[in-house]
């Protein structure tokens, strides 16, 4: 129940919602104060309707401000905002992210997250004493302190507080939860350096992975202050390490005929794909969300309407494409049609084969009974294929760096390019293919050259 107090013609209603991890009560507040001229029946009944109301917000989770912990107010983002406006994909990614961030900071209350804090979470990221959301092996040294102890296992998991399996898998060799191996330690008597170790050597986070973290948190704060939690945004006074840009990786002309070449002894649907990939450009998501209806075999064109994705827990799903532009219909060359005719044939067959067995839907590229393509089965295997070979070691969107930079290479223009590349701005593209814009200057430059230099203008007069 709200509780009021009278102070220089104002009132204070105060809600209490329980109490904090160290016991201390957690209260909200608002300030009322009546209008001039109000009668005591008046402000009495005003008063009244205010507490209620105020005690029903705060009880409801509509009250927010800065006392509020970083990990409450995360809560109440990812409940009223990620979940709702985020794919699934980039929300299960921000829930990993997550894993890291809160048991770094939050702990701290929005109105007191500060800068430095940012700064130091991000130092130890990029440290090797990082170490959250690794798990931990037993050492000698700890199983010589269990046997000092004369403990059983089952003495072990209550005083731990553990369950007697993970007590078990500790003893099996088996990797363990740091939280349950630093109680372990506590309850031994030993530093939790010596009786465990990683079970996988502890690494920094790279400088783009530290960013994408910086990006999150900064986005988290961001929705804090256009809510009206805090004034300003801390993440804004931090700037991120500087990531080293990177150029894309891809395949000149001669190696993609290599790669050509290769693929010839390989299945039907991953010749297929391979090739589609290199003919389109498309990104992964969008070639495993193909269907039939989206060829139009006469005219040589393709529709992207849609990305196939996957996220663990709740598998298989379509979306829409990425953004408006993503959605584009692109003429590819005949020679992609004639593949998929032939993949068609083969796919048909295999159909008939299934009966009633294969799963119908439209899509393109499927599972052996017809359901949609994993994606991640496509990148797995073009991993295993491309190790065998001679080729420099690419990834799947390699082959869509390849297309792009092809066609740069051969002179179509940059916003042609960037349509077929489904990007929002040709900035994207003149971003991510610097390299390849930059080569095909030279070549222009080369041309001009050969045209305007004096022997090859007397060469064409005489």
């Amino acid at each position: 129940m709200a509780s009021i107090r009278e102070r220089n013609g104002a009132y204070f209603i105060m809600v209490s919602t329980g109490y904090d991890t160290t016991g201390k009560q957690i209260r909200k507040t608002m300030t009322w104060k009546p209008e001039e001229g109000m009668t005591e029946r008046q402000i009495e009944k005003a008063l009244n309707e205010q507490s209620v109301m105020f005690e029903k917000k705060v009880m409801s989770g509509q009250v927010l401000d800065g006392s509020v912990t970083f990990a409450e107010f995360t809560e109440r983002w990812c409940r009223d905002y990620a979940e709702v406006n985020l794919s699934p994909k980039t929300y299960a990614r921000y829930q990993s992210m997550l894993k890291r961030i809160l048991p770094a900071i939050g702990h701290i209350k929005l109105d007191k997250l500060q800068p430095h804090h940012l700064m130091e979470l991000y130092k130890d990221m990029g440290s090797d004493i990082n170490h959250r959301g690794l798990s931990f092996l037993a050492t000698d040294d700890l199983l010589e302190a269990f046997e000092e102890k004369g403990y059983t296992r089952d003495t072990l998991s209550k005083l731990t507080d553990i369950h007697l399996n993970t007590i078990y898998n500790v003893f099996k060799n088996k990797p363990v939860a740091e939280q349950t191996a630093r109680k372990v330690c506590g309850v031994l008597g030993i530093l939790f350096e010596e009786g465990f170790e990683p079970s996988k050597p502890i690494n920094g986070l790279s400088n783009k992975t530290i960013k994408h973290h910086h990006r999150l948190i900064s986005a988290i704060l961001n929705q804090a202050v256009f809510w009206q939690v805090i004034p300003s945004n801390p993440a804004s006074r931090v700037k991120p390490p500087k990531v080293a840009r990177t150029e894309a990786k891809y395949l000149d002309e001669k190696q993609t005929a290599e790669l050509l070449r290769l693929l010839e002894p390989e299945s039907v649907p991953h010749q297929t794909m391979i090739k589609m990939f290199l003919y389109s450009g498309l990104r992964r998501g969008e070639m495993c969300g193909l269907e039939w209806k989206d060829i139009d075999f006469e005219n040589h064109l393709i529709t992207v309407r849609r990305s196939s994705q996957y996220v663990a827990g709740k598998g298989i799903y379509t979306k829409e494409t990425k953004t408006e532009t993503s959605d584009r219909t692109i003429k590819l060359p005949s020679q992609a049609f004639e593949v998929l005719k032939g993949y068609k044939i083969w796919q048909t067959e295999k159909r008939l084969k299934m009966g009633d067995r294969w799963e119908v839907s439209d899509r393109i590229f499927t599972q052996c009974d017809g359901k949609p393509i994993h994606p991640d089965s496509i990148t797995g295997w073009f991993r295993e294929f491309i190790a065998k070979t001679d080729l420099p070691q690419i990834t799947i969107h390699s082959l869509r760096h390849t297309n792009i930079t092809l066609l740069i290479a051969a002179g179509v223009p940059l916003r042609t390019v960037s349509y077929r590349a489904g990007h929002a701005q040709t900035s994207t593209t003149e971003n991510i293919y610097a390299h390849a814009i930059k080569t095909a200057d030279e070549m222009a430059a080369d041309a001009l050259d050969d045209i305007l230099t004096p022997r090859g203008i007397t060469r064409r007069l005489g």
